[in-house]
């Protein structure tokens, strides 16, 4: 299993990141979010670090240009499309850098996942589901059913985000897909807006992450 920590904006925890073994930190670039390391973090600062974990570049509805504008500027390894990008808009970006296409899921088991997903098998190459909730892009702290997720086929490694805190450690072990791949924190794990709770997040890395990985 991987962990990914979502909404960094400080230069120091995103290094801490990297010391305590975390796969994924994730930078948002969507201006409304709290968390938007747009005049937060440099990217002269950003760039030259030499760090096992891939930093994923968060997007919502953004344009091309913008996108691989920051991913030139801050060296990302990842662009995650958190908002309604279409799949020919997947594909234009996944010829360019790695994917990850994110799905916003209600909190009833209503949705056809299969379905929702299968526009995009070609044009991305990780899933992310997270919970949707009206007029936001993430960064809900809630949960949905993570059953649904089982009740459908989804032959693509995903990410599994939303509210998800310490205490869902045993629940995220026992939760059984064959392409779960990694849990993904963002707001449960914070003292503040952006600013993570490193011990929580250290105790999750030590009980969740693959030694040998």
């Amino acid at each position: 299993m991987k962990l990914k920590v979502c909404g960094i904006t400080q230069l120091e925890q995103l290094k801490q990141l990297d010391e305590i073994g975390v796969n994924y930190a994730g930078l948002i670039f969507y201006k409304q979010s709290a968390r938007c390391v747009i005049n937060k973090l440099n990217a002269e600062d950003v760039r030259p670090l030499e760090l096992a974990l891939k930093k994923i570049g968060v997007f919502v509805n953004a344009d091309e240009e913008y996108i691989m504008n920051q991913v030139e500027d801050f060296a990302l390894d990842i662009v995650q499309l958190h908002g309604d990008e279409t799949p020919g808009f997947c594909k234009t970006i996944s010829d360019r850098i790695t994917v990850i296409k994110a799905f916003r899921i209600t909190q009833s088991n209503e949705q056809n996942i299969d379905w929702m997903i299968k526009p995009y098998e070609e044009y991305c190459d990780y899933y992310l589901f997270d919970t949707n909730r009206k007029n936001a892009y993430g960064g809900t702290g809630e949960k949905f059913d993570w059953k649904i997720l089982q009740q459908n086929k989804i032959n693509k490694p995903f990410f599994l985000s939303g509210g998800i805190t310490l205490n869902d450690v045993e629940k995220l072990k026992a939760f059984d897909h064959p392409f779960f791949y990694c849990v993904d924190v963002n707001s449960r794990m914070e003292i503040s807006e952006g600013v993570k709770d490193m011990q929580a997040v250290k105790t999750m890395a030590e009980e969740l992450l693959e030694k040998n990985s």
